[in-house]
């Protein structure tokens, strides 16, 4: 005899629905492991069928380390924003962030060969498929790990499209703790989500995009009947306001467009007696 309390342990082991459960059960005639493997077949069975409808919607979400000093930025794509806002969705994507995050996978292959409950972390996805009714992607994550002094924090806007991840290193530790160094780690992420930095400084720009920008330049300098070498100079120029707005350490600060980050880590490291560095922050926003 199927019974309720059966089907209510499968259903808290798998996450897949009760009906489909006692399907399961009834199949397997009670048997927990049969049903369980019937259910994983069923998942990884209508995952395949999913595969290729668009999975465009979703949310990123952020898992930070009890110490502080270790963070993850994950995004889940899904194929309807009714599902993306779903508390049910919602915790199955910040579960497979903290197995990623404690699993300690470095990256995709790997992350997805974690083991999760009786199985991997790919098929725990799987049979969430089949719970959910949707082509579900773990699309990206992206890890930063602190050494030495300082915080790894995170900031999620506009209900999971956009996610940001950053540290910020210090000498002392305890800076840390002090709130002037808390406020500016959240002031830190609040303007990254914002303003959406290339880089950190020039050098992490990508070549392409600074050639591509030089191009523009170039073509808004045709027919201006200018030497070469006074035009190289006017390109430069150019460049200078381009790294401004694309530089997180050269951007103004949202709160006070007169202050780089730059200057605004000078100032609060003075405040705090401590030199403070963004050493890496990484932004993801949902579908870029």
């Amino acid at each position: 005899m199927i019974t309720a309390s059966l089907v209510k342990e499968l259903r808290e082991r798998t996450g897949v629905a009760m009906m489909e459960c006692k399907k399961a059960l009834a199949e397997t005639e009670g048997d927990m492991e049969a049903a369980i493997k019937i259910l994983r077949e069923r998942g990884e069975a209508k995952a395949a069928k999913k595969a290729d409808r668009e999975a465009k919607e979703g949310i990123v979400v952020a898992q930070i380390s009890s110490c502080g000093k270790s963070g993850l930025l994950v995004e889940m794509n899904c194929e309807t924003d009714f599902v993306a806002k779903n508390d049910n969705f919602q915790a199955f994507v910040a579960d497979v962030a903290s197995t990623v995050l404690e699993g300690g996978a470095a990256d995709l292959e790997s992350a997805l060969a974690l083991p999760k409950e009786e199985g991997t972390l790919e098929q725990f996805i799987k049979t969430k498929v089949l719970e959910m009714g949707e082509n579900l992607q773990f699309r990206r994550f992206e890890r930063i790990s602190l050494e030495g002094e300082g915080a790894v924090a995170s900031y999620i806007h506009l209900g999971g499209k956009v996610g940001v991840l950053i540290e910020v290193g210090a000498t002392k530790p305890e800076t840390s703790s002090a709130d002037a160094f808390q406020d500016l780690v959240k002031d830190l992420t609040l303007h990254i989500a914002a303003t959406a930095p290339a880089g950190l400084q020039r050098e992490d720009i990508p070549a392409d995009l600074v050639e591509a920008e030089k191009d523009i330049f170039r073509k808004q300098l045709e027919g201006q009947n200018k030497p070469a070498d006074i035009i190289e100079k006017i390109i430069d120029g150019k460049l200078g306001k381009f790294y401004s707005e694309r530089c997180l350490l050269e951007q103004g600060f949202v709160k006070e467009p007169d202050t780089t980050i730059k200057g605004l880590l000078e100032s609060k490291g003075k405040e705090l007696d401590d030199t403070l560095t963004i050493n890496r922050f990484v932004r993801f926003g949902l579908g870029e």
